[in-house]
């Protein structure tokens, strides 16, 4: 694999001496990645991983005629004359219940009780369900429950039903949701509940997948505290690895956040180290920019530091390190800063390495409904906006630090290198955040 420098070479420059674009400093993080290995993985840890198989049925779903409803399992012919002032009489033959094995044969003027999800009865053609006979017709449910279990066990009975059915009523015929040989889910598939429900119904217990990548986040400065804890002067809250590691969860990632690290570069050096035994990508914040306490840049050299043509997250660092070439992103350190880069950046990391398509989230076109001015030229710039009936609202202003201004955002609006304004009206360029 090669090495960060020679990737700058062969990208159009070294990192430090260029100015790179959004979308050059993404492609190159994306070209040197490689997508997790499979593994085999019980249902329970599937929810959420990749499909990277494609998988058939292998029996009919539903394996055979059953019930959609609490009623009678009959023969159409026996209920054709069926009507409110001529009912038809039929002899219970027997229960059915959902599971039963043995089952009983239904013949001319016969029925048998059966029961949602139950086995149709050999003979029978339909359900009628127990609202059209005399055990449940003008009844409330708990008269209609007595009169259902009039015939206990199965012991002969009679039933009036005052109603005809077609062939099939109230009938799930097998194979009627899926037939044994048919696709049930294409290779690239995420897994979400409903994925899960077809794999467990089809009897798939286990399944081939890419994983969750595990994330680890971690926050630099000295000045950091964790939230609960008392300021002292000078200190400020620790944000963003909370804020990372909910977006790396939200992303469909494993998240581990470390508590925020000092500026001492040993120090981060050792808690990177220790946390490579862990983490398939590696999030830091803080300390990527030129300042003499940019510990992030001393304690790891062997990363790229660059600097992009976008606002806010002009500085960035970006590298493979420790012995199974782990990627690690730094981000910038301001609030806002570092979440548009994770939305830029590190969430298209996580998608590849989950091998997801698309991984970047594509911009739609929106009406802007208010004027947008001071956008810096020659960079792309990144306003929280409130996406809404194809408007967007700009909130707040463009300080990297308007936390507040984030969390009432559900968009980026995105300003072009080329433009230092939009007009209201206009149309622009929206990323959607939910």
């Amino acid at each position: 694999m090669s090495s960060p420098n020679e990737s700058a070479r062969a990208a159009g420059g070294g990192g430090a001496d260029r100015e790179w674009s959004v979308d050059d400093h993404l492609d190159d993080i994306l070209r040197r990645l490689t997508p997790l290995e499979p593994i085999e993985l019980p249902l329970d840890d599937a929810h959420g991983c990749v499909l990277v198989e494609d998988v058939t049925v292998a029996v009919a779903l539903p394996p055979f005629d059953n019930s959609s409803m609490d009623g009678y399992a009959v023969r159409v012919a026996d209920i054709a004359g069926a009507g409110a002032d001529s009912a038809v009489v039929l002899k219970v033959i027997g229960d059915v219940a959902a599971g039963d094995a043995r089952l009983p044969t239904v013949g001319p003027g016969q029925a048998a009780r059966i029961m949602t999800g139950a086995p149709l009865p050999p003979g029978a053609q339909a359900v009628v369900p127990v609202e059209w006979t005399d055990a449940g017709l003008g009844a409330g449910p708990a008269t209609t429950m007595r009169a259902h279990s009039a015939h206990p066990g199965g012991a002969s009975g009679e039933v009036r039903v005052y109603r005809p059915a077609e062939p099939g009523a109230h009938v799930r015929a097998r194979g009627s949701d899926v037939s044994a040989g048919e696709p049930a889910l294409a290779a690239g598939t995420r897994l979400g509940p409903p994925q899960i429900a077809l794999l467990a119904a089809i009897g798939r217990g286990q399944v081939l997948v890419r994983p969750r990548p595990r994330v680890v986040v971690l926050s630099t400065g000295s000045e950091l505290v964790a939230p609960g804890e008392e300021l002292g002067p000078g200190q400020i809250h620790d944000s963003n690895s909370y804020a990372l590691a909910a977006a790396a969860r939200d992303a469909g990632a494993i998240a581990y956040r470390v508590g925020a690290v000092a500026d001492d570069a040993a120090t981060l050096r050792a808690t990177v180290e220790d946390q490579l035994i862990r983490a398939d990508l590696l999030v830091t914040s803080g300390g990527v920019s030129v300042g003499a306490y940019d510990v992030v840049k001393e304690a790891l050299s062997e990363l790229e530091f660059r600097r992009l043509a976008m606002q806010p997250g002009k500085p960035q660092g970006f590298g493979l390190i420790g012995a199974d070439r782990t990627p690690l992103l730094a981000l910038p350190g301001n609030p806002v800063s570092s979440y548009v880069s994770f939305e830029l950046f590190v969430r298209p990391v996580i998608r590849a390495l989950m091998g997801l398509e698309p991984v970047r989230r594509e911009p739609v076109r929106a009406r802007c409904a208010a004027r947008i001015s001071g956008s810096p030229e020659g960079r792309r710039q990144f306003l929280r906006g409130w996406y809404e009936g194809g408007a967007v609202t700009p909130v707040g202003g463009a300080g990297s630090h308007l936390v507040k201004a984030l969390a009432h955002a559900n968009a980026l609006i995105v300003v072009p290198e080329q433009s230092t304004e939009a007009a209201e009206g206009a149309e622009v360029d929206v990323i959607l955040l939910d």
